[in-house]
């Protein structure tokens, strides 16, 4: 029977990513909220932009799957709506359209927000959004699998709301008490943007198993240690503490693991991509590499889809042959490139 600390070795080297089918199947819709004065205007619409260049960088998505809606359109020309209400809710029903049910969805939140007598809120140009009115909209959205990033100061009340079956919630507070400007889209922006430019050869220092790939766990893991680094650097007390939810339960944790509970998920979905580097190179047993390890991880997701209908010490029994053979090949990819194992 597989042991558990087989598992945290094989997970902890990137294994268990289902890939895209194709790329053009990922839809990534970016929201600048209200600023309330230039300062965070600014830095929300910078925020922005760098990561949907980081979207079509890392992952090489088209230009059509990937809107941004910002508090003043007129800025930049990679701004594609205003950050209204109404516009919102138009852009997730075009996505809900658009996408194929295989299809991952990932919705990211720049701005302020607000909690008022349990009911947390987006800040919008006009009306604010509420996490319940989000959660309808998205519940349109036949996609595989929804990323939701709030970043926003009291955000940590979306979590519950947002929750559910192949649902992942990211909020850059625990609750909505933690209502001052929060530092963690700073940092989930620099590990992606990093990531985007190094995606031919390594994601840097977010990339914690060095398979040159971002997970959706390893960006939050990076942003989160890296909010608390600056917080103590500049000798102020710690007022907000991120929580990643993607167990479906509704609840969070402040500690995802790869392993079990929070953070499996976000284990297997990537936000850059190694691709190009199978792309590029001319190396004939390269390419046969990563073609296994691309059919070895659709085989994980397909397994772990069957969990529930199979006896537990069968499917941990193939569960633990597809992880060491997946192993195997990230080393020999690793080895032919040159890199460490």
């Amino acid at each position: 029977m597989i042991s558990s600390r087989t598992v945290l070795a094989l997970v902890l080297l990137g294994m268990a990513r289902h890939v895209n089918e194709s790329l053009a199947q990922t839809h990534v819709l970016v929201v600048s909220g209200v600023g309330g004065d230039a300062q965070f205007t600014e830095r929300f619409t910078r925020w922005g932009t760098d990561l949907v260049d980081a979207a079509r960088q890392g992952l090489g998505l088209p230009s059509a799957n990937v809107a941004f809606l910002a508090e003043r359109p007129e800025r930049d020309p990679r701004i594609t709506g205003p950050a209204t209400k109404e516009r919102l809710k138009a852009a997730l029903r075009e996505i809900a359209q658009r996408a194929e049910p295989g299809a991952d969805v990932v919705l990211v939140l720049f701005g302020h927000g607000s909690d008022r007598e349990g009911e947390p809120r987006f800040n919008l140009v006009g009306p604010d959004v509420t996490a319940a009115e989000l959660a309808t909209w998205l519940a349109a959205v036949k996609a595989r699998r929804i990323v939701v990033v709030n970043t926003a100061s009291a955000s940590g009340g979306f979590v519950p709301a947002l929750a559910g079956p192949g649902r992942i919630v990211v909020t850059a507070t625990k609750s909505g008490f933690e209502r001052n400007a929060t530092r963690f889209g700073e940092y989930l922006v620099q590990a992606l943007a990093a990531g985007a430019a190094g995606a031919a050869g390594g994601a840097g220092s977010a990339d914690t198993d060095k398979d040159g790939r971002l997970s959706v766990l390893e960006v939050f893991q990076y942003a989160r240690r890296e909010v608390a680094r600056a917080y103590e650097q500049e000798k102020r007390l710690l007022t907000e503490h991120a929580i990643l939810e993607d167990d479906g339960d509704g609840k969070g944790s402040t500690e995802p693991s790869a392993t079990g509970g929070d953070g499996a998920l976000a284990a297997t979905v990537f936000l850059t991509s190694a691709t190009p580097v199978a792309a590029e190179t001319a190396d004939p047993e390269t390419k046969r590499l990563y073609a296994r390890r691309d059919s070895l991880e659709r085989r994980v997701a397909e397994l772990r889809g069957a969990r529930s209908s199979m006896a537990l010490e069968v499917y941990e029994r193939e569960l633990e042959e597809l992880l060491v053979e997946l192993a195997t090949t990230n080393r020999a990819i690793r080895a032919r490139e040159g890199k460490r194992p």
